[in-house]
């Protein structure tokens, strides 16, 4: 959910061109890979905190995410990036891209359905333009994305039934889930004015940015929880899951794709994921949908591919 469906968006945690290793697969196939894995996420999230506090649950994917990326790089013979100034930036950009959405994340998903949750992560990018258009002087608000911005927060208005006094709906547990997505894109803009031109490789800079990630949630999650009595295999087996494969693995899938087909196309994954949320929660988990949760979804998704137009270039 690591996605990256925003205007602010670099494919890795800096704006560093992308690793080129050499693809094995189409990368149609890869491209329905990380749908597949990032939609599956929000029901991975649901089981883990089904046996195990949201602290602990992200703090599992973290560890197993790091994990897989550790070995990424010993296979491509990596180094961490050297030097304090650029921890420090990403400590920054692990706490917003990784720690803090996906403990909201997981906590959201104690109150509300995965495919909600998987739904409001689809606003990220009406979140990203927003802000881009603000602290980014290179994204111009031009006509057409700011009624992508409108039609989009339409949609999610739609999604929470305002016109019922949102009747129903758990308002703590969406607000943290918007909360989430609003973190990604302020993590993408601090990522691009702090770290964008590193000589460092998109794969050491994001192994460093989950390894910080994963202290800080090693020093959180002592202080607000205890460990469990017992150990539900269930739950274990979804936080593994989730952190080796949506997150270690969506990764290394999402940056070949990138050095592939470009990110426009490889941000495209962005408008897959909550189908994919909705349709496993629903087959899976038995969770059920009014008609206005998909119907505001599809304008959400509206707006969002609104905002991705680019100005035409003046000749």
């Amino acid at each position: 959910m690591s996605s990256v469906p925003a205007t602010t968006t670099a494919p890795g945690p800096a704006g560093t061109a992308p690793d080129r290793p050499r693809p094995r697969l189409d990368w149609r196939l890869r491209f329905g890979a990380l749908s597949l894995i990032w939609g599956f996420s929000f029901l991975l999230i649901k089981v883990g905190t089904q046996g195990y506090a949201p602290f602990q649950v992200t703090f599992g994917r973290l560890a197993f995410g790091t994990a897989v990326l550790a070995v990424a790089m010993v296979v491509r013979r990596e180094r961490l990036p050297r030097g304090a100034r650029t921890w420090g930036h990403l400590a920054v950009a692990g706490f917003l891209l990784n720690a803090l959405p996906f403990s909201l994340f997981a906590f959201a998903e104690l109150t509300i359905p995965s495919t909600l949750a998987g739904i409001c992560n689809a606003t990220s990018p009406l979140w990203g333009m927003a802000l881009s258009l603000v602290a980014l002087s290179e994204d111009r608000p031009t006509r057409v994305r700011v009624a992508g911005l409108g039609v989009g927060f339409v949609g999610v208005l739609t999604v929470l039934g305002a016109w019922q006094g949102f009747e129903g709906l758990d308002a703590r547990g969406t607000a943290l889930a918007l909360l989430a997505s609003l973190s990604y894109p302020v993590g993408w803009i601090y990522v691009r004015r702090t770290l964008a031109g590193s000589s460092h490789s998109n794969l050491s800079l994001t192994g460093g940015q989950l390894l910080l990630a994963t202290v800080q949630l090693a020093v959180v999650t002592p202080l607000f929880t205890s460990l469990p009595s017992s150990f539900a295999v269930g739950p274990l087996l979804a936080v593994a899951a989730l952190g080796t494969l949506g997150t270690g693995l969506a990764v290394l899938i999402q940056y070949g794709l990138v050095a592939e087909v470009g990110p426009t196309t490889g941000q495209m994954v962005t408008y897959f994921v909550p189908v994919i949320a909705a349709a496993a929660g629903i087959l899976l988990l038995n969770e059920t949908l009014t008609w206005s949760i998909p119907t505001g979804a599809a304008i959400v998704l509206a707006g969002a591919a609104l905002t991705q137009v680019k100005p035409r270039q003046q000749p």
